[in-house]
């Protein structure tokens, strides 16, 4: 996903979350923070805040808030444990056999790994309420054979995938401890999911597979290394095609004039793909990714091959830029034969990425949820965008959004990905009263987060 700046963190005692609630707070957004693509609502409805006056005036949440800060440490435990089982694309069954022993351990008991391979257990709620997808993914970029030691520097914590998205992996262990411990029955349910096939060519495959499967989910709760009050409402769609030409190949000498380059023929392609406009909102981008072919530098070259990546925050504008690239790739085609007189380049085209965008309303009730628990922790929310496993649920009309878990992170995608888990149980609070918001909890709120009817 899109990384985010992280804001310092200001002192905070879990026993002043009642005081803060109805607080207006101020807050400076930092230099390098995600650009809001919509305006968080300032008016909220009363049914959001009757729901979380409630939930915050109560003491059983109160505690809950206290277990949170004070399993924190004990959380830490799960995500060295986690984030030392590497999880390629593809190959995170080590990893989710180790979450789901996990979450057994810690009471769910209706839980197991699917046929995609996420790691799916309900927490059930008392009944007739809504069913909410709590998440983190399971994967990272990293390949096979990564050294993925975690190593302490300077008070944070070191080592690929352990911010994107192991962190919350471990908030969602936390979570489940600290609702089993402290006896809190929500209204609605609650499906813990550790997904695969969010990064790279995943094509968010678990996350295609869990809705497929699961036609009665009413709403979702992504976390991501999202920074304090940015909540992700936009799912930016991509498409990436690897293309791949076709020719006779000759002696670059002795053939010369007869047969026509695969690579000469990429080449064209290349040069009428820059020239294509896109629009600058919804934003929308293209990109050759990788090239390669040939076999020496003394043969025209009978096979050249690229990867495209097309993106944007809008379905519409991603499928006409989609074409206009599709359609400069036959017309280099065509040239580079014209050029020589034959017929003999062919291309063809296959799609290895497919990322539907989507995007929930700014004032959708999920988004009043998390707009109306960051202030209560006396945060300023930013609406952002980012490609994550909401896009799925998204596109399918489903409320989502991404929230983070807490902790100030860096180094996304690089060997040197880090975390600073200082006071980072303020983000698994912040997270956790918003889930609670939407699924509701006995006795003291009732769940915002609408049931659909399924599909």
């Amino acid at each position: 996903m899109t990384s985010t700046a992280s804001r310092p963190r200001r002192p905070h005692a879990t026993h002043a979350l009642c005081a803060i609630a109805l607080a207006a707070a101020t807050w400076t957004a930092p230099a390098a923070a995600q650009s809001a693509v919509a305006s968080a609502p300032e008016q909220l409805s009363p049914a959001v805040e009757t729901a979380f006056t409630r939930l915050l005036a109560s003491p059983r949440i109160t505690q809950l808030m206290d277990a949170v800060r004070a399993d924190h440490t004990r959380s830490i435990d799960d995500l060295k444990m986690l984030t030392e089982i590497e999880a390629p694309p593809f190959k995170e069954q080590k990893r989710a056999e180790a979450f789901l022993a996990r979450l057994q351990a810690l009471g769910l008991t209706h839980a197991a790994i699917d046929a995609e391979g996420n790691v799916v257990g309900l927490r059930k709620g008392t009944g007739k309420g809504p069913k909410l997808v709590v998440s983190a993914h399971l994967d990272t970029v990293f390949p096979a054979g990564t050294d993925v030691k975690v190593k302490e520097q300077d008070g944070k914590l070191m080592a690929p995938g352990i911010s994107d998205n192991t962190r919350s992996l471990a908030v969602l262990l936390s979570w489940l401890k600290v609702l089993n411990e402290q006896k809190i029955e929500t209204v609605g349910d609650l499906l813990f999911v550790g997904n695969v096939g969010e990064e790279e060519l995943g094509n968010l495959r678990g996350m295609k597979h869990l809705f497929a499967e699961h036609r009665d989910i009413d709403g979702m709760v992504a976390l991501e290394p999202a920074a304090d009050g940015n909540v992700l409402v936009l799912g930016t769609g991509s498409h990436r095609y690897e293309v791949t030409f076709k020719g006779p190949g000759g002696h670059s000498y002795a053939a010369f004039g007869r047969v026509p380059s695969a690579i000469h023929g990429m080449g064209r392609a290349i040069a009428k793909i820059a020239d294509v406009k896109t629009p600058s909102y919804p934003k929308t981008t293209f990109t050759v990714g990788t090239v390669g072919g040939g076999t020496s530098v003394n043969t025209i070259a009978p096979d050249a091959r690229m990867a495209v990546d097309i993106r944007s925050d809008a379905m519409a504008p991603l499928l006409e830029t989609e074409k206009k690239i599709l359609a400069a790739i036959d017309e280099a085609v065509a040239e580079e034969n014209q050029r020589w007189g034959v017929q003999s380049l062919s291309v063809s085209h296959k799609l290895i990425g497919d990322r539907p965008g989507g995007q929930t309303a700014s004032d959708a009730l999920i988004v009043q949820a998390a707009v109306r628990a960051n202030r209560a922790h006396g945060r300023k929310t930013i609406l952002g965008g980012a490609s994550t496993d909401a896009n799925v649920p998204m596109s399918l009309g489903i409320p989502a959004i991404v929230i983070g878990g807490g902790g100030k992170t860096g180094g996304f995608h690089a060997l040197s990905e880090w975390i600073d888990l200082t006071d980072a149980w303020q983000g698994a609070q912040t997270s956790l009263v918003t889930v609670l918001g939407l699924v509701g909890v006995k006795g003291v709120s009732e769940p915002l987060l609408e049931k659909r009817r399924a599909k």
